[in-house]
């Protein structure tokens, strides 16, 4: 495409402005890449670039559609556009976001699993309970000989537990271990959901033993009222973390989209982002634990109390309450 002789002076004009396009260009690579300033005029002048890139690349792509000028303007411009309309970060807002928006939408995402998980959790504690009951020495393939000694012999294994370790050491141990403990919850489940299978099995099957064979002597009560603060919402925790791995797992064996690896990154995101809430809770309950379920001088109406409440309180954060979100509203996609 040839240009008119009266377009020349236009594009001589033109590229006499390119000093101002390198100083745009260079003020945009500046401040890109999450970097800000302080400086008012500098904004204000990245604004102003961003105008006079526009204008000029829209004269440059009509006088000189296949010169390397107009190419350098498509390319200062995007670097310009980028610039400007970048999302503005805020730490605080985001993580209120986050506890508002995401983590109710992975809840929301994750429900049917964890409806199953949490299903497969109280059928295999009921099968725990019964087998004990009706063959007592199976209760071997659950507890430890140390336990079952002191159990037969009619004390609870935790009675003199702050006696030997202070209630800070204690939640201390605890969180740790119940960190732990979700954490390979929730990569089991990436064996295609077969290491779900495996650790809420197994912890149902335990739970379900340990109470049938404490009921044998007349210690159920006392493991009650042990686990009953902290229990509600640790052994949610549990399944919680066991759910979002076994969403991974499925996200392997059929995938929602036409590439598994993309599959498989979009579903330990979601469930990464559950997790975080999960040892948010975790903390709760390792100071409940630590503190409060061994201490004898709580009555059980005050182990009832917190063990709900904190169940309540874990109910509000997983689902946005707590950060503004109204009930009945669907989460919003960030």
């Amino acid at each position: 495409m040839t240009q008119s002789s009266s377009d020349r002076p236009l594009q001589t004009a033109l590229l006499q402005r390119s000093p101002a396009w390198q100083a745009a260009a260079e003020r945009a690579r500046r401040l890109a890449g999450g970097r800000r300033t302080d400086d008012v005029s500098d904004a204000t002048a990245m604004i102003e670039d961003y105008r006079l890139l526009a204008h000029d690349l829209a004269r440059a792509r009509r006088l000189m559609p296949g010169s390397r000028a107009r190419e350098y303007l498509e390319a200062a411009y995007a670097q310009a556009h980028a610039t400007v309309h970048r999302t503005a970060t805020h730490p605080g807002y985001a993580l209120w976001g986050f506890f508002r928006d995401q983590i109710p939408r992975a809840v929301s995402e994750l429900k049917l699993h964890i409806l199953w998980v949490t299903l497969l959790f109280v059928l295999t504690v009921l099968a725990g309970h019964w087998l004990v009951s009706t063959y007592p020495d199976l209760i071997g393939l659950f507890a430890s000989p140390a336990l079952i000694a002191t159990v037969e012999r009619g004390e609870f294994w935790t009675t003199s537990l702050l006696n030997v370790v202070p209630s800070s050491i204690l939640s201390l141990q605890i969180l740790t271990n119940n960190i732990v403990v979700s954490l390979f919850a929730f990569c089991a489940g990436f064996l295609f959901g077969l290491g779900t299978l495996y650790i809420i099995g197994l912890n149902g099957l335990m739970l379900g033993a340990v109470f049938a064979f404490t009921a044998q002597h007349g210690l159920d009560d006392d493991l009650f009222r042990f686990i009953v603060a902290h229990g509600c919402v640790e052994l949610s925790v549990m399944c919680l973390s066991a759910a979002a791995g076994a969403a991974v797992g499925e996200a392997l064996i059929r995938p929602d989209t036409p590439r598994r690896g993309a599959a498989f990154q979009r579903a330990a995101a979601r469930g990464g982002k559950l997790l975080a809430a999960c040892v948010v809770l975790l903390i709760g309950c390792g100071f409940i634990e630590g503190y409060i379920s061994p201490d004898p001088d709580f009555p059980l109406w005050t182990r009832l109390t917190v063990g709900i409440g904190y169940w309540v309180f874990m109910i509000a954060l997983l689902r946005g309450w707590m950060f503004g979100r109204s009930r009945g509203v669907a989460p919003v996609e960030t």
